[in-house]
């Protein structure tokens, strides 16, 4: 599967991908990063790919013509493109939407700067407009990153055992229950003693009570929606 970033600062991309899980996934040609500069393309004779807003707004917003460039090139040159914008509009991104990006061949993410990217270029190209929450980063690099490592997780072979999916937070509308490790007992606190015993049916009884137990406390909103699934 390819990514590519379209942004006006690759070397904040590239080092997410220089270690652990998603190295691997690289190495093993799982995976595919690709950096696309809009300054490459701009027509500018000094590299601007920046200017004032229209109508005496503050700020600069990254113009039509370089994007345009850059988007089409990539379209251009490979096939099934979706190209997603990072934007505080768009919906909210969430692990089902990391599970069917998963299927993609060609994601595109758009990275924005300054105030923005001219609304053209949106409207013109976007497949799909996504946002981590409600909140504004300096950069859509980090929203981006933080969508590929989530879809990344998804794809078969990224990850050493793909059964670890089944229980994570959300797979269900239910967080993850407990987990624990050696040692048993840690400065008086025990971990629950039906995930010694070896019964795989009731500690998975056991977990499952545990998420629902957690989920209520910390996610009540998802505890509803896991209750509607349940009664159908």
């Amino acid at each position: 599967m390819n990514f590519h970033f379209v942004t006006l600062f690759p070397h904040l991309i590239t080092p997410y991908f220089e270690d652990s899980i998603l190295k691997r996934a690289i190495s093993n040609n799982i995976i595919n990063i690709t950096c696309h500069n809009p300054r490459d393309f701009t027509t500018n004779k000094h590299k601007k790919v920046d200017f004032a807003l229209i109508g005496g707004t503050a700020g600069m917003l990254i113009s039509t013509q370089p994007m345009f460039d850059t988007l089409n090139h990539i379209k251009q040159n490979f096939s099934n493109t979706h190209i997603i914008f990072l934007v505080p509009a768009g919906k909210k991104f969430n692990q089902k939407d990391a599970i069917r990006l998963a299927k993609k061949e060609n994601i595109v993410f758009v990275c924005g700067r300054y105030d923005g990217i001219d609304e053209r270029v949106v409207e013109y190209f976007a497949d799909e407009v996504l946002s981590i929450g409600d909140f504004i980063l300096t950069g859509g690099e980090l929203a981006s990153l933080v969508v590929c490592d989530a879809i990344c997780r998804n794809i078969t072979g990224v990850l050493g055992n793909i059964n670890s999916l089944d229980e994570e937070s959300f797979c269900k509308d239910l967080l993850e229950a407990p987990n624990f490790t050696k040692p048993i007992k840690f400065d008086k606190i025990s971990i629950p003693s039906e995930y010694l015993k070896g019964n795989h049916s009731r500690i998975s009884t056991l977990k499952t009570s545990l998420s629902i137990s957690k989920t209520k406390y910390y996610r009540p909103d998802l505890i509803k929606k896991y209750k509607i699934k349940d009664k159908k």
